[in-house]
């Protein structure tokens, strides 16, 4: 009983670890498009208005690039790939990303 009553603790614990997806938001994606490159970057609790404000407001957003990448069991998801700033003189448009893979949460 004693070994059962500390299985679970433990599976509740990891269930409940940063990373493992349980009770993280998964992001919105949102494409920026430039003159020279396209960038798709991921949102919590964000719209495009809201992001459009946000970029004249402060000039510059920072935020996580997501991008196609294989997860552990192989399958393929949009994951966070690296932590970039997105420049409003760079910035022609802003749009909503649909993708048919799994979303990954952000990164703690």
């Amino acid at each position: 009983m004693v070994k059962r009553i500390a299985a679970l603790a433990l599976g509740l614990a990891v269930a409940a670890a940063p990373g493992s997806g349980l009770a993280q938001e998964v992001p919105k994606l949102f494409k920026f498009v430039s003159a020279k490159d396209d960038v798709v970057i991921g949102v919590s609790g964000a719209d495009v208005d809201g992001l459009a404000k946000r970029l004249v407001a402060e000039g510059q957003i920072a935020a996580w690039q997501y991008a196609v990448q294989k997860a552990v069991n192989g399958d393929l998801v949009q994951a966070p790939l690296r932590r970039i700033a997105i420049l409003r003189q760079d910035t022609l448009r802003i749009e909503p990303f649909a993708t048919p893979l799994k979303v990954v949460p952000l990164p703690p």
